[in-house]
């Protein structure tokens, strides 16, 4: 038979790491012919946009090359599948792909969303009797899936974060004057990246000496008051905040993706024009944007190795008889740093949200807990070596 899969949601360092696993565990299964890489996610299958994977990936270094490109190879979708009972074509039309291309197992590769889509095409599935086995695998920066300790892309999304702003902090504490340097981080719903800059304080570093997650209520006067205390015996404070922060001001753009998400834009330029207008010191602010999901170039090499390794694992579950879940990380220790790769439930993954605890963040809100490092710490571990040609790093692409 042959296979296919999917890549969906937003770029990380891993999405692609986790393709190699699916197609180097799709050759050395021995049961599988074609890899079909379904361009732009789930709409390529609808499409019938599909390419042969085994055409480009020709060797080892082809696949190691895949390993280290940041986003998506096959490039990505935000489509929001309806449900069977509302439009029961698209499955009709998914299902004819599928036997048309002799494809006996679909791996999607995604979040949250795409986790949904994973739900709902297995659902439809065991409805009619098909034998088409569909399996989830975990990508996201926000670490925000449910049942799995961690997901592909968080770890690298965290050290790059962390080491920008250990970096910050080296460039704005050079100067003899009160400032405030605020960082807004990725994350809707949850503040996991948010609470990775903390490792700077288990590294040895003050800053950043305010922390604001989603999961707290923001309170701006306290935030200004810490902010004049600190200046009691520092000149410079850095800042880590959440997109996702409620600040008490709409700070939205107006515009939602096809599953109801705002758009999030302008919580640390509020700040910013608020510590200047209420405290009259320097301030600046910094968005990391984009920037924090495709760092390729200061990747965890524990995440990539992770994310290629449940890719692989995700075929031999399919080809064990299993459908309608999705690959999970369960954390068997701390120290040592122990995983294993398991699979959930599906329905028990789409559209649920896995917070920070609450119990990590610190009692006056604007911090985290020492605790969190024993979590935070092995996700970010190792260093690949990257290829590099003419001083740049190399980028697989399907042409």
């Amino acid at each position: 038979m042959n296979i296919a899969v999917g890549q969906s949601g937003g770029p990380t360092c891993a999405i692609n790491a986790s393709l190699a696993g699916v197609f180097a565990g799709a050759v050395e299964s021995g049961k599988i012919d074609k890899v079909y890489g379904s361009v732009y996610g789930i709409e390529g299958i609808l499409k019938e946009n599909l390419v042969v994977l085994n055409d480009y990936i020709k060797d080892a270094k082809d696949l190691e090359l895949v390993k280290q490109t940041p986003s998506t190879i096959l490039n990505s979708c935000r489509f929001k599948l309806p449900t069977a009972e509302a439009d029961i074509t698209v499955y009709q039309k998914i299902h004819e792909v599928f036997k048309k291309y002799d494809i006996g197992a679909f791996f999607y590769i995604g979040g949250n969303d795409s986790m949904d889509t994973t739900n709902k095409i297995s659902a439809y599935f065991n409805s009619i009797g098909s034998d088409i086995k569909v399996i989830g695998v975990p990508k996201t920066i926000d670490n925000d899936l449910m049942c799995t300790d961690h997901t592909p892309g968080f770890g690298s999304a965290a050290k790059f974060v962390a080491t920008v702003l250990k970096e910050v902090v080296r460039d704005c504490s050079v100067y003899d004057v009160k400032s405030v340097t605020i960082v807004e981080i990725m994350g809707r719903d949850t503040g996991w990246l948010t609470a990775s800059s903390a490792l700077l304080q288990q590294a040895g570093e003050k800053a950043p000496q305010l922390i604001y997650l989603p999961e707290i209520e923001f309170d701006l006067e306290k935030c200004l008051s810490d902010i004049q205390e600190l200046f009691k015996t520092e000149n410079t404070v850095v800042i880590a905040i959440s997109e996702g922060v409620e600040v008490g001001a709409d700070v939205t753009s107006g515009v939602t993706d096809n599953f109801g998400h705002k758009y999030l834009a302008g919580v640390g330029k509020f700040l910013e024009n608020t510590i200047r207008q209420r405290l009259g010191c320097k301030v600046r602010s910094i968005e990391l944007n984009t920037l924090q999901r495709c760092g390729s170039h200061i990747a965890s090499k524990t995440d990539i190795d992770e994310a290629f390794d449940i890719g692989k694992k995700a075929v031999e579950t399919a080809l064990s008889g299993m459908t309608g879940r999705v690959m999970i990380f369960e954390r068997v220790s701390d120290k040592p740093y122990k995983i294993e790769i398991k699979s959930a439930d599906a329905s028990k993954i789409a559209n649920n949200i896995k917070y920070f605890p609450k119990e990590w963040i610190t009692e006056d809100k604007n911090g985290i807990k020492p605790e969190a490092y024993d979590y935070l710490l092995p996700l970010i571990q190792g260093e690949r070596s990257i290829i590099f040609e003419n001083g740049l790093p190399v980028h697989f692409k399907i042409k």
